[in-house]
């Protein structure tokens, strides 16, 4: 059967790296399941467990790769048990049969498909946070790069004063910084399963250790150390309660909404012809339309954003959904959406990583909009002037209401250009400061502290390169991420 006969996510086909695909592969994931079986076993032997050999460990760590030939053996197992768990406890024990009758020795299923997820879940997270950082690290530089450039800030989607294009990035970066320290949280806060049993209780550990809790703690705290966790969740059920899933979907997924953020601001802006992300030499923008440009990584962002920002919601119902200590309706849904969380979040960063490493500015045409708003704004600095020189305040701003009006009018039903400045040189009134009206102009005088702030928060020693100090390391090594297609 040809690879293109049957469906396969784009998220593997298209948008993914290749180390998150692969943790979330198959091998992986069954593989972990071994590692936890073979950790199960050395720490019951080493808390004094009778009946598990030296042989039988050998034979477990030998095996700790799931094969081809394993899989195999899983799937005919597991379309005769119904059971994917015990379909591979049956094929660990064909290829470490000294093991065999010690796998899984009282654990649940759960043992092996929680603790693996998270391990994966923090594994994915420790792929994730450097991209991340490393994309905050390349918009704080166009920031500072760009931070003197003047350009048109807007509410409600109409021009409103003047800011920087390196001040609006440095929006966009303080909104990366909370989705790093909220994924970091969720990282640093991650605890284990462990060995709780059935119902998390431990019972069946309090049988095979004849009571004995100080060896169920020793065997919980030897579980943790291998598998890198400090420790385990104080309470679980049958499984780690579904809202750590969740809290972990709040953190990922809000990485979702940035970058859509974000790549609605950059659309607009390549709309209006002030900057653009990359354009390749031979690259093609439409298939009609030759001579279009069109912003298409920074829709694909947005289109993988609104997926990503959708998920949260199935973790939620999950966790509501849960009845007593555990329903089996979390099983399908996860296995689809904890991996398509992570790759969501993985391609994300990597068209962000690819598009902030080279966006292009248009100074001029960013100068030709200033230009067309300016003179109304500049009209209050007018009105001061008119003031200092002796003028009445409510006076002044009345003319200024007549003459705006008037050139708006000519904008907006003449399509002629903004001719309020040649109106108030034109007016006996404001004679005064006619000398002065030029200098008013300046769009460098409406930005505020834009300068200031970029160079303080994205500058040296500022709280971004604080922020990403442990992460320097890769920042310096990586490349651009390129897009598969």
């Amino acid at each position: 059967m040809s690879g293109f006969d049957n469906y396969k996510t784009p998220l593997d086909s298209r948008y993914s790296s290749d180390e998150m695909k692969k943790l979330f592969g198959a091998r992986s994931r069954h593989s972990v399941w071994r590692q936890l079986w073979y950790w199960l076993a050395q720490a019951e032997k080493e808390v004094g467990l009778e009946g598990i050999s030296d042989e039988a460990l050998a034979q477990m760590a030998e095996h700790l790769t799931v094969t081809d030939e394993d899989f195999a053996v899983a799937a005919v197992e597991e379309k005769r048990r119904r059971h994917d768990v015990m379909a591979h406890v049956h094929a660990f024990g064909q290829v470490a049969p000294a093991a065999a009758p010690i796998i899984h020795w009282g654990a649940t299923s759960c043992f092996v498909t929680d603790n693996a997820e998270l391990i994966l879940m923090r594994d994915a997270m420790d792929l994730l946070l450097p991209k991340l950082a490393k994309v905050i690290h390349n918009f704080s530089q166009f920031a500072l790069q760009t931070k003197d450039i003047p350009t048109l800030a807007y509410t409600h989607y109409q021009p409103a004063q003047l800011i920087s294009v390196g001040r609006r990035a440095g929006q966009w970066v303080q909104d990366l910084m909370m989705d790093l320290k909220n994924i970091e949280t969720q990282r640093k806060d991650l605890l284990f399963r462990g060995a709780m049993g059935t119902t998390g209780t431990q019972a069946s550990f309090m049988e095979i250790f004849q009571g004995d809790g100080a060896k169920i703690d020793k065997l919980n705290e030897i579980l943790c150390q291998k598998a890198g966790f400090p420790k385990t969740y104080d309470i679980s059920v049958q499984t780690y309660s579904r809202k750590v899933d969740l809290d972990i979907a709040n953190a990922i997924c809000g990485l979702g909404t940035t970058a859509m953020h974000i790549t609605n601001d950059i659309r607009h802006l390549a709309n209006m012809k002030e900057l653009e992300e990359p354009f390749e030499k031979d690259q093609i923008g439409s298939s009609a339309m030759a001579y279009k440009r069109n912003p298409m990584r920074s829709e694909r962002i947005c289109s993988l954003g609104r997926k990503l920002r959708s998920l949260p919601v199935n973790f939620a119902d999950t966790y509501a959904d849960q009845w007593f200590e555990r329903t089996l309706d979390d099983s399908a849904i996860r296995r689809i959406d904890i991996p398509e969380m992570m790759l969501l979040a993985d391609a994300i960063l990597i068209g962000l990583d690819n598009v902030s490493s080279g966006l292009v500015v248009y100074p001029k045409r960013i100068q030709a909009h200033n230009m067309e708003e300016l003179p109304f704004m500049a009209t209050e600095n007018i009105i001061m002037k008119m003031v200092a020189k002796g003028g009445n305040r409510q006076e002044a701003h009345e003319q200024i209401r007549v003459l705006s009006h008037q050139a708006s009018d000519v904008v907006k039903n003449q399509g002629g250009k903004n001719d309020l400045i040649e109106r108030i040189k034109a007016t006996e009134y404001f004679r005064p400061v006619w000398d002065d009206i030029d200098s008013l102009l300046d769009p460098t005088l409406f930005t505020g502290r834009s300068v200031e702030m970029v160079e303080k928060f994205c500058g040296e020693g500022g709280p971004v390169q604080q922020k990403l100090a442990p992460y320097k390391e890769y920042i310096t090594r990586a490349g651009v991420a390129q897009l598969n297609v």
